[in-house]
C-alpha cells in the first residue's frame, strides 16, 4: 500500500514537473456501436421528418395517402438497412485496424461537427422518396442513357451538319462548280454567268462578300473547279477546249493546247478539238490532271508540260464507234481512270493502259442520257453514279455487272448535278432539280447500307446542282441553279470554315475625306514662314473643322427652277445667257456689210467706243470723188466689164 502511495506520488511530482497531467494513464476508449446507433436514429428521424412535409403537400394535391406511407415505409427500410449495412461495415474495418495496430486507440472525442458531418453522409447514402417526374442519374439510367447516346453517336444522320446555314451570293445565274481546298480556308464557285469568286471564311465578315472575282475563260461557262491535293493551284474546266490552271490567286499558271480539229485519229493530236465537259486532278501525283471532252476523248495532263498531253484514252461502244464522255475521275489509290458516257455507260481504265477497258458495265444508265457524276467511296471498293435518267446508283467494282443499289426519282436537270461520300463513308449525298416555281431543290441523304432515304433537306426554290462534303472541316457546301452558295455547318460538330464569318462584325464603310490638304514641306524657307510639321491627321481634321473657309461646303451650281433661296433667272447662268443672246437671235446676218451698217447712225450720233478716244487726234475722211469716166464705166454691160 505504501509503495503504491509512493509510486503515485512520484507520477505526480513528474506530472507537475512537466506541466501535464495523467503522464502514463490509458488513454480514453470510445463505444463506437452506440456512435453509429446515434447515427442511423438521428437519419431516420430527418428522413421521417422530411417524408412527413412531402407527404402534405401530397395530401394538398389530392393523391393517396396509402400510396405516400407505403412509399415512406419503404424509405424507413431502406434507410434503416443502410445504416446497418454501413454499421457493419464500419465495425468490420474497426476490427481490422485494432488488430492490425499493436498500440490501443489514443485521442479526444470525436467533435460534434464530425458527427454531423456522418449525418449527412447517411442522409446522402439514405435520402428522400424522388418526385413523380424526377429522372434521377442513377447507375442503371446512366447505363442506359450512356447506350442511347452511343446509339445516337453510332447514327449516321446524327452527324450531318445542318444546324446552321450562311449563303455566299455568287450571282444570279446557275452555280456549276464548287472547289474547297484541301485545308478548308478557301471556297471558288464558278457559275454559268462566267465569272469565278475566291472566298476566304478567314477574311470574311458577316457582310459575306468575295474578294476577288475574274472570267479566267472569258464568254465560256465553267463547268469544274477543284484545288489540287496540295492547295496551290486550281483547274478550271470551261464550254472551250482549252483547260486552265490557275493559282490561289487567280493569275494564270498553265493552258492546256488545243488539238487539230481536222485529224480523224484523235490520239495524234496533241489536246483536245471540242468542248470540255469535266476534269479532276490526280489523288497522289500533285502535278497530273485529267480532261474529259467532246471530241471523245479523256486525256491525262503534266503540269509541267502544257504542249501536249500524257495518255488518251478513248472510250468506245459495243460497235466500236466514239462516245462522247459526260463526266470522268480518278480513284482514291489513283491507279484507275473511270468515265460515264452519253450512251449510259461506264468505263474504267487502268492508268498504265489506256487501249482496253479493265471494266465496262454497258447499260448502266439510259442510253442518251447524260451521266452527270461519278465518284469513289473513300474505301475505293464502291463506284456511286448520278445520271441523267433520275436515278442514282451504286456499284462494287469487283462485281460490275449489276448495281449494288439503285434510287430513283431523283430529278436531274444538268450535265454536272454531283454526288458525294460523307467523311466517314456511311452516307451518299445528291442534288435533286426543279423547274422555275414548281417547288424546291433538296439535298438528300442516302444510307450507303441499305440504301434508304434517311434524310433531306431543302435548300432553296431552285435546283441544287453541287454539293461538297468536306472531310476536315465537316460541312456541306451546295450551289444552286439561282446564283447562290449555301454552306451547312454545326457549331459543335463542325471546326472552322463558317465558323470563322459569322463572329465577324461587318466593317464600317471609310468615307473620303475632302478636307485634308497635302503637307508641302519647304526646308529652305524661313522659320516665320515655314509651316509646323504636322503630327497626326486626325488632328489636322480637327484644325480644318473648326476653320470657316476649309469646311464650307462650296454651293452646287443652279438648276432648274433653283433651290434653297438661290434662283435660276433667265439668262443668269451662261448657259442660258449663251441661249438667249446668240441661239435665240433671229437677226439675219446673211449681208455682214448690211449688218455693219445697222449700227451706223447710231454710232455717229451717240459715240461710245472708239469715236471718244479719237476726236482730237482723228482726221477727217476724204473720200475719193467719181469722175465722168467712172460713171461711164458703171453704164457699161457685164459682159463688157473686166474681171478681176
Amino acid at each position: 500500500m505504501d509503495e503504491g502511495a509512493s509510486k503515485m506520488s512520484g507520477d505526480e511530482d513528474i506530472s507537475s514537473v512537466m506541466g501535464f497531467s495523467g503522464f502514463g494513464k490509458k488513454a480514453r476508449t470510445f463505444d463506437l456501436d452506440a456512435i453509429f446507433e446515434q447515427t442511423r436514429r438521428t437519419a431516420i428521424e430527418r428522413s421521417q421528418h422530411v417524408l412527413e412535409e412531402r407527404e402534405k403537400d401530397m395530401e394538398e394535391e389530392g393523391e393517396s395517402s396509402k400510396s405516400v406511407k407505403s412509399s415512406i415505409q419503404t424509405q424507413k427500410d431502406k434507410a434503416s438497412a443502410a445504416a446497418s449495412r454501413k454499421q457493419e461495415s464500419d465495425s468490420s474495418s474497426d476490427s481490422g485496424s485494432e488488430s492490425d495496430s499493436d498500440s490501443e486507440l489514443i485521442g479526444p472525442p470525436m467533435p460534434p461537427q464530425d458527427t454531423a458531418q456522418d449525418d449527412d453522409d447517411d442522409d446522402e447514402l439514405v435520402g428522400p422518396p424522388l418526385p413523380p417526374g424526377y429522372t434521377g442519374s442513377t447507375a442503371q439510367s446512366d447505363d442506359e442513357d450512356q447506350e442511347e447516346q452511343d446509339d445516337d453517336e453510332d447514327s449516321p444522320v446524327k452527324k450531318i451538319p445542318d444546324t446552321h446555314e450562311i449563303t455566299l451570293q455568287h450571282g444570279t445565274k446557275t452555280v456549276s462548280a464548287l472547289a474547297l481546298d484541301p485545308s478548308g480556308a478557301r471556297l471558288v464557285t464558278g457559275g454559268y454567268d462566267y465569272d469565278v469568286r475566291f472566298w476566304d471564311f478567314a477574311g470574311m465578315d458577316q457582310a459575306l462578300q468575295a474578294f476577288r472575282s475574274l472570267q479566267p475563260c472569258e464568254c465560256h461557262q465553267i463547268k469544274t473547279l477543284q484545288y489540287s491535293i496540295t492547295g496551290d493551284v486550281i483547274l478550271v474546266i470551261s464550254g472551250n477546249a482549252q483547260a486552265k490552271v490557275l493559282d490561289r490567286d487567280g493569275f494564270n499558271v498553265m493552258e492546256c493546247v488545243k488539238g487539230d480539229q481536222y485529224i480523224v485519229d484523235m490520239a495524234n493530236t496533241k489536246g483536245h478539238t471540242a468542248m470540255l465537259n469535266s476534269g479532276c486532278w490526280h489523288p497522289k501525283i500533285k502535278e497530273e490532271f485529267m480532261t474529259c471532252s467532246n471530241d471523245g476523248t479523256v486525256r491525262t495532263w503534266d503540269l509541267k508540260s502544257e504542249k501536249k498531253h500524257k495518255a488518251v484514252f478513248k472510250p468506245r461502244s459495243l460497235q466500236g464507234k466514239k462516245v462522247i464522255p459526260t463526266c470522268c475521275t480518278y480513284s482514291r489509290d489513283g491507279k484507275l481512270i473511270a468515265a460515264g458516257c452519253q450512251d449510259g455507260t461506264i468505263q474504267i481504265w487502268d492508268r498504265n493502259l489506256s487501249v482496253h477497258t479493265k471494266f465496262h458495265c454497258r447499260q448502266a444508265h439510259t442510253p442518251g442520257s447524260d451521266t452527270s457524276c461519278i465518284t469513289f467511296s473513300y474505301d475505293g471498293m464502291t463506284l456511286a453514279s448520278r445520271g441523267g435518267d433520275d436515278t442514282l446508283k451504286t456499284w462494287d467494282i469487283r462485281n460490275f455487272r449489276k448495281p449494288v443499289n439503285v434510287a430513283t426519282g431523283l430529278t436531274n436537270c444538268f450535265a454536272m448535278t454531283d454526288c458525294c461520300f460523307s467523311p466517314d463513308d456511311k452516307l451518299l449525298v445528291t442534288g435533286t432539280s426543279v423547274k422555275r416555281n414548281e417547288g424546291n431543290g433538296k439535298l438528300v441523304f442516302f444510307d450507303r447500307a441499305s440504301f434508304q432515304k434517311v434524310y433531306e433537306i431543302e435548300v432553296t426554290s431552285a435546283s441544287v446542282v453541287r454539293c461538297l462534303w468536306h472531310p476536315k472541316l465537316n460541312q456541306v457546301m451546295v450551289g444552286t441553279g439561282n446564283g447562290l452558295a449555301k454552306v451547312y455547318y454545326d457549331p459543335v460538330k463542325s471546326h472552322r470554315g463558317a465558323k470563322l464569318c459569322v463572329v465577324k462584325s461587318k466593317r464600317k464603310e471609310k468615307h473620303a475625306e475632302t478636307l485634308t490638304q497635302d503637307y508641302i514641306i519647304t526646308p529652305h524657307a524661313l522659320p516665320m514662314f515655314r509651316e509646323a510639321r504636322q503630327r497626326s491627321t486626325r488632328k489636322q481634321l480637327e484644325k480644318d473643322r473648326l476653320d470657316p473657309k476649309k469646311s464650307h461646303k462650296p454651293e452646287p451650281p443652279v438648276s432648274g427652277p433653283g433651290r434653297g433661296g438661290r434662283v435660276a433667272a433667265h439668262g443668269g447662268t451662261l448657259s442660258s445667257f449663251i441661249v438667249k443672246n446668240i441661239a435665240l437671235d433671229k437677226t439675219d446676218d446673211s449681208n455682214p456689210r448690211a449688218a455693219i451698217l445697222r449700227h451706223a447712225k447710231e454710232a455717229s450720233e451717240n459715240p461710245y467706243w472708239v469715236a471718244p478716244a479719237y476726236t482730237q487726234t482723228q482726221p477727217e475722211p476724204l473720200f475719193a470723188e467719181e469722175s465722168e469716166e467712172d460713171e461711164e464705166a458703171n453704164d457699161e454691160p457685164e459682159w463688157k466689164k473686166r474681171k478681176i
